[in-house]
């Protein structure tokens, strides 16, 4: 006999990336069965992340306030502007601590396969804040794969045409 409530648990644990039926359930079952507490506190993490978290007005990461705490840093160096896919990627960068220029999230990779393009990614806000005769230098850190070398490829471009100088993150040995 089915639990709906367990069911939805399940069902809402596989939407997690990496996370097929039995993983779901182990997560299920052990929060249910083993630490309640947290299972507790993640359902209010959660519903007060959702409630609370919205995307910068500037670069699009995720953020409480109207503009992120990275892009109203004085010290940053306003006329670089590092392009990545996602948040988890600009926390990436940051935790190196090499760059201290400002970023924008495009929140994806164009992927025409799955019907992903330039309208979808964030590519005019982008050209917009490329645009606004502050930054002169766009650093592309976008993946190294088929859609991510296709997304740094048409950003490149867009950007070259506004007299924009486009590097993008060198990878393999030095």
């Amino acid at each position: 006999m089915a639990e709906p409530a367990l069911d939805d648990l399940i069902d809402a644990l596989r939407r997690l990336p990496g996370v097929g039926l039995k993983s779901a359930q182990r997560m299920a079952f052990h929060l249910l069965q083993h630490d309640r507490d947290s299972a507790r506190r993640l359902a209010q993490a959660l519903t007060q992340a959702v409630a609370r978290m919205r995307h910068c007005a500037r670069c699009h990461t995720f953020t409480e306030g109207e503009v992120c705490a990275t892009c109203l840093d004085p010290q940053r160096d306003a006329q670089q502007l590092c392009v990545v896919e996602t948040p988890a990627d600009q926390a990436a960068l940051e935790r190196s601590g090499s760059y201290k220029g400002l970023y924008f999230v495009l929140m994806g990779r164009l992927s025409p396969l799955d019907g992903v393009g330039v309208g979808d990614i964030g590519v005019a806000p982008l050209l917009e804040r490329a645009g606004d005769g502050v930054v002169h230098e766009v650093i592309l850190a976008t993946g190294f794969g088929a859609e991510g070398e296709a997304t740094a490829h048409a950003l490149g471009e867009a950007l070259r045409s506004r007299g924009l100088t486009v590097t993008r993150l060198a990878r393999g040995v030095p």
